[in-house]
This record gives structure tokens, sequence and C-alpha cells, in this order.
């Protein structure tokens, strides 16, 4: 059966890069994802110039019509799917003027929210072996000791956490952003690391509860970039390229099939990093 490949938010980009490499190394089908159909048509069309062999589907992250139709589409076309790089994502400039309580609701509504909903509909169709990478960054490192000790501690109880109790810290900071309590609640304003965090500690939920499952040999990790020039992030300052930063997702999604580490860990530069 021919082994594909997801990546989700990928016309341009640490995304586009990710679907570059795979469709180089990657023995299956190599599937580019994006909102705007126009844009990735576009973005497929601009690997097909380059002897790459990408296919599109259309995904909007935060539609569960939209992820159920890629479902379908997986198994009835393929019967299945071997990796997901939960990429897409969103990140207000600084200089936004957007109200906090709407960035917040919009970044883990895209950032968190989204790749949670992917995972449950896509990772039963997981076959043996697979690969899921979520995208993270190094905000969530940095947004810790922001972070009051109640919080920090319930974030550093990730081992014994819920998915359940996961969604329930995320609603609370939303609830903060909204009722202008963060500082009272003990949540630093910084939406975008915050999202990173419910995406990381997802991470390590979905490799745990992979230990239980009959499937073997499915690794779930998540890697962090670094700073790249991208649209999101600008190209003047970020001291990294894309294709830099697709390396370590690329690197996790091409894993040996008789590979038993790294999972459950947060990768950058393919090497383990304390978060």
């Amino acid at each position: 059966m021919t082994r594909v490949a997801l990546v989700t938010g990928s016309y341009r980009g640490i995304g586009l890069e990710i679907v570059r490499g795979l469709c180089k190394d990657f023995d299956g089908i190599v599937y580019l994802t994006a909102r705007s159909s126009d844009r990735g048509e576009e973005a497929v069309q601009k690997l097909r110039t380059e002897g790459l062999s990408p296919r599109f589907h259309q995904l909007d992250i935060t539609d569960d019509h939209s992820i159920q139709a890629l479902k379908t589409h997986l198994l009835d076309t393929h019967g299945g799917l071997d990796v997901l790089v939960n990429n897409a994502g969103i990140a207000f400039k600084v200089a936004d003027e957007t109200p906090f309580a709407v960035q917040a609701e919009e970044s883990i509504k895209t950032n968190f929210f989204g790749p949670l909903h992917i995972s449950k509909a896509l990772l039963p169709i997981l076959r043996p072996h697979g690969r899921v990478i979520n995208i993270s960054s190094d905000p969530v490192r940095r947004a810790m000791p922001k972070c009051s000790p109640a919080i920090q501690s319930r974030i550093r109880s990730y081992s014994s956490m819920t998915e359940e109790e996961l969604v329930q810290l995320m609603e609370e900071f939303v609830r903060a952003a909204k009722t202008g309590t963060c500082e009272e609640t003990g949540w630093p304003k910084w939406a975008y690391a915050i999202s990173h965090i419910g995406v990381t500690l997802m991470t390590f939920i979905h490799a745990r509860e992979m230990e239980k499952d009959p499937r073997e040999g499915i690794l779930i990790n998540c890697a962090d970039p670094g700073h790249c020039k991208t649209h999101m992030a600008g190209f003047e300052k970020p001291p990294r390229t894309a294709k830099q930063g697709a390396d370590t997702p690329v690197w996790l999604a091409l894993l040996p099939e008789n590979t038993l580490e790294p999972k459950g860990q947060f990768m950058m530069d393919r090497k383990i990093k304390e978060w």
C-alpha cells in the first residue's frame, strides 16, 4: 500500500519547505494543504516546476466539516495515513492593535484547537510506524517563568494530565483574556506562546496515550523550527531560513520504521530540547 504524508498549512513558509523536503525523500504521496484552494494549487504548481509531485487537498483546521472531508478522502483514496505534520498556525504582530481578548481566542482556536481536532480525526487512521510532528516554538520555554507558580505546577504535571484537563487549561486562559484578568489569574499576555504550550502538552499526552495503542511503532513528537524568515515572523530579523526550520520536522517524519526514539519529545536541530 502506498504511504501517505500530509502537512497542514503548507502553501508557504516552513510548511512549504516541509512539503518540499518530503517530496524529495519520502517514499510515497505527499499532500500539501491550505485553507485557500487557489493558494494551495499555486504552491503545488510551483513545486511541480521543480520536478516534485505533491498533491493538494483543501483544509481549514478550524472547520470540522473540512477536517472530516479530508479524513474521508484519505480513507477512501488511500486507506489511511502514515505521516501527519501539524504546521498550520497564526501569529499576531507585536504592533497589532487587535484587542488581546480577540488575539487570545483566535490564537487558541487556530494554534491549539486546530491541531487537536486534526489529531483526534486523523490519529485513528494512522498506520503502524506512523509519524506525527506538531510544530511548536521557543516561546513556550520563555513564557513559562511568566506564568504564576500555580499555573506552572499544572503545566509541569503533563505526565499525568489528561486531554480534558489540557482543554480546560487553555479555555481558562481565553476566559482570563476576555475578562481582563490575566494578571490576577497568573497568565502572561502572550497568546502565541500559550497556544504553543497547549500544542506541546498535547504532544506529550498523545504520545503517552499511544503507548497503549496496539499499532506498532507510532512516534509523536513536537518540533521547534527556530526563528525563521517567513511571512509570519518577517524576513529581516530571523536568523534562520524556512528550509533550516523545516529540517527537524522532515527528519522526524522520515525516521526509519524500526526507530524507537525520540517519542513524546520537544525537538530542535534534531536534538531533544529542554522546554
